[in-house]
């Protein structure tokens, strides 16, 4: 490679939580560089989900964590071409791509719900992602389906 590799950035953690993830998550939820908007929503749906899962003796934020994990992807599909023809070729996701792709379908399919604030919203698609339902854990199991599909493939990994 001609230049050197640019550096990670360094993401600071939440000020309520302390922890790293929950500021990776609050970056992908939010518009226009509104970020503290984007935390309040976050901290009122993990308030919504302690809430509504009382039963659980977790508190909200380990039941936001299971939920992410999962809807973790382990492998996906990527295109390649070879000899004129296209091949999906199935690929392991490296970690930090797996967390952050975990995350985007959450909020993506949060969105998409229909629901009177994006606090219910997203409580919602946690409780769903926890129970292994929902929309983001069908879009995993879809990778992993079209992964296994393509599973003939997997000697063009690049």
């Amino acid at each position: 490679m001609r230049k050197a590799k640019p550096k990670k950035h360094v993401i600071l953690p939440d000020p309520k939580f302390n922890d790293t993830k929950v500021t990776k998550f609050v970056n992908h939820l939010m518009y226009d560089g509104k970020k503290s908007l984007s935390y309040s929503i976050f901290y009122t749906t993990l308030d919504i989900v302690a809430e509504k899962m009382a039963k659980e003796e977790k508190p909200a934020l380990e039941i936001w964590k299971q939920a992410l994990d999962n809807i973790t992807p382990q492998v996906e599909v990527k295109s390649r071409r070879i000899g004129g023809a296209t091949f999906q070729v199935p690929m392991e996701i490296r970690p930090d791509r797996k967390e952050s792709v975990s995350m985007k379908n959450m909020i993506n399919f949060a969105r998409k719900r229909g629901g009177k604030s994006m606090a219910d919203k997203l409580a919602a698609e946690i409780m769903d992602a926890y129970n292994n339902q929902g929309g983001a854990f069908k879009r995993k199991e879809d990778m992993h389906r079209m992964a296994e599909a393509n599973r003939a493939f997997a000697h063009f990994r690049f």
